[in-house]
């Protein structure tokens, strides 16, 4: 008489393979002796695995419908054999108890052709004048795009993939081994079809196969006021398609700024230089300073005796300060560093002016003991801070 196949892993005739397999695994961790020491379990076990192993075999299920039994033509169990003979060793009790298989039971199956692109990396050169303004531009890019020619399939037109025969469409081949547990039997991919079960026997001309060619084409970038460098902007789905024709990943954009002949950056905030002539610096006046946008400029009042060294700040003249909306939250400030310049070469009125100058002043002899903090001058500083050594 035919063995219950169905009945033994408690499903129903018409049971899909997925509900076959998730029967297998719950009886298998419930019946397996290394959890249940039941002596029952053991000849339980041995049919459980038995009905799996034919109820997963399209070609023994068939029979089975049809009223015959597989294991009737000596392949099977066998009286008195080992229950757990081929029963793949490590591979099937890893597949019975965490869904994994390192061969027998159900393989992972093929991988899929259509692969995610990769990202993608362009440098854009901006000044800093672009930065704080932001702009839109036109980038030339070289990446894969889909082939025209087949579609993304990599075969010829009018053709299509066939099965493999290595691994059948299995995407893997298997080796077995005897050792103490059993039969080992472990997987690779197949070396044929590179895991996918399927080979191309008629690739495209265009793009060999591989359902992807590289070619250059023209993107729009915006990049918004306030960008810095290293800072990037992403692209979605602007990247290099992936191969069979998958999805593309994304565009990275990132901002190389050129330095500024006036203006050095810090954040969003701005510094620069000022010289002064000493007697501009001395009697004061005003100057206009220029700005990133073109053709404005500001006006900085310069009080009589500035001296070098004073930092004069221009609140929200900086750079503006983006936001990871986008959008741009107020501006940094203009830090101005004014430097007095002392001239080097004097004409003889020139000269005679200086000094009748600091004839007027009393500064024909610098005074060491003038200057400093209570009453003490240059020499008194330096005696205080040997002092203390």
């Amino acid at each position: 008489m035919a063995r219950d196949y169905y009945g033994a892993l408690g499903v129903s005739t018409d049971a899909g393979a997925d509900e076959i397999k998730r029967a297998y695994r719950r009886l298998a961790r419930e019946l397996h002796p290394d959890v249940n020491p039941d002596p029952g379990a053991r000849e339980r076990f041995a049919e459980v695995k038995a009905a799996y192993e034919v109820l997963s075999d399209p070609e023994k299920r068939r029979l089975v419908d049809l009223g015959g039994d597989p294991l009737d033509n000596g392949g099977g169990r066998g009286g008195g054999g080992d229950p757990f003979a081929g029963f793949g060793g490590l591979g099937d009790i890893m597949d019975a108890f965490f869904g994994a298989t390192t061969g027998g039971g159900a393989g992972r199956g093929p991988r899929n052709r259509v692969q995610p692109g990769a990202d993608a990396l362009i440098r854009m050169r901006l000044t800093l004048e672009e930065c704080a303004a932001g702009l839109t531009r036109d980038l030339t890019v070289d990446t894969a795009v889909l082939c025209s020619e087949c579609t993304g399939s990599g075969c010829a037109p009018g053709t299509s993939p066939t099965m493999c025969d290595i691994c059948h469409g299995r995407g893997e081949v298997q080796s077995v081994q005897r050792s103490f547990l059993g039969q080992v039997v472990t997987s690779r991919p197949c070396p044929n079809c590179r895991g996918m079960g399927e080979v191309i026997t008629d690739p495209c001309r265009q793009c060999g196969g591989d359902g992807r060619v590289r070619a250059r084409r023209t993107v729009k970038v915006k990049m918004p006021a306030g960008v810095a460098d290293g800072m990037r902007v992403r692209l979605a789905g602007q990247g290099e398609v992936g191969s069979g024709g998958g999805p593309a990943g994304d565009l990275y954009v990132e901002v190389d700024e050129e330095p500024h002949d006036v203006f050095t950056r810090e954040g969003v905030d701005l510094h620069c230089v000022l010289p002064l002539p000493m007697t501009t610096a001395a009697l004061g006046t005003t100057v206009r300073l220029p700005t990133l946008v073109e053709g404005e400029e500001l006006e900085l009042d310069i009080e009589p005796g500035t001296q070098t060294g004073t930092v004069r700040t221009m609140r929200g003249k900086g750079m503006p300060r983006l936001r990871s909306s986008g959008r741009v939250d107020g501006h940094g400030d203009l830090m101005v560093h004014i430097e007095v310049l002392t001239p080097t070469k004097l004409d003889t009125r020139q000269a005679e002016l200086l000094r009748e100058l600091a004839a007027l002043r009393g500064d024909e002899q610098p005074d060491l003991t003038v200057g400093g903090r209570n009453g003490g001058g240059l020499f008194a500083r330096l005696r205080g801070s040997r002092g203390g050594r």
